[in-house]
């Protein structure tokens, strides 16, 4: 019920929205969190430019998915991942999944898990730390930025905080970034 309440209120703010965020709004879009390297990052379920299946989106089992980078710079010490909408009729991309604290050395991640460590933040309206799956509304299709970061430390922050506290803990110790761009859409 309490989910059902959240989604009709994302669909109401987002109706009331004449403009979308744009890309320029993401999180690897933010100059404080600019590095030199660049991660690859990929997911054996889902392709560069493609959909994303069913069972990684709120339509299906909401589950997040696997995902792998290569190019690990020397030095790193813990991943953040950041997954947002740009698309979404917000002021600012719309949050679906906030992770940080996955060890350094790690290239993957499995299907619906984090490693031990890791943590998660609270994700814009459903204030819960959590992966969220994609949900646009009816029309066009929105595209999904599966953004990691390659960190020198572990970041002091605690389960459940939001987008902002990680952007800014994150700042100067970014030591190289990627990104997997997906698509979704309500059929």
């Amino acid at each position: 019920m309490k989910l059902a309440f959240v989604i009709a209120a994302l669909s109401l703010t987002c109706a009331g929205q004449a403009l979308a965020a744009s890309a320029a709004g993401l999180a690897i879009a933010d100059p404080a969190l600019k590095a030199s390297k660049t991660l690859e990052v990929s997911s054996p379920k889902i392709a560069s430019g493609g959909a994303i299946p069913d069972e990684y989106t709120s339509y299906g089992k909401s589950i997040s998915p696997p995902l792998a980078w290569n190019g690990t710079p020397a030095g790193t010490k813990s991943f953040t991942i950041v997954l947002e909408d740009p698309d979404a009729p917000t002021p600012v991309p719309f949050q679906h999944w906030l992770a940080w604290n996955i060890p350094g050395s790690e290239t993957r991640i499995a299907e619906g898990a984090l490693p031990a460590g890791a943590q998660q933040g609270a994700l814009m309206i459903l204030n819960r730390a959590s992966y969220f799956g994609p949900r646009p509304p009816p029309g066009p299709a929105h595209h999904y930025h599966f953004q990691v970061f390659a960190l020198d430390r572990q970041l002091d922050l605690k389960s459940g905080a939001d987008r902002a506290a990680l952007v800014g803990a994150m700042k100067g110790h970014v030591l190289a970034s990627g990104e997997l761009v997906a698509t979704a859409q309500k059929q």
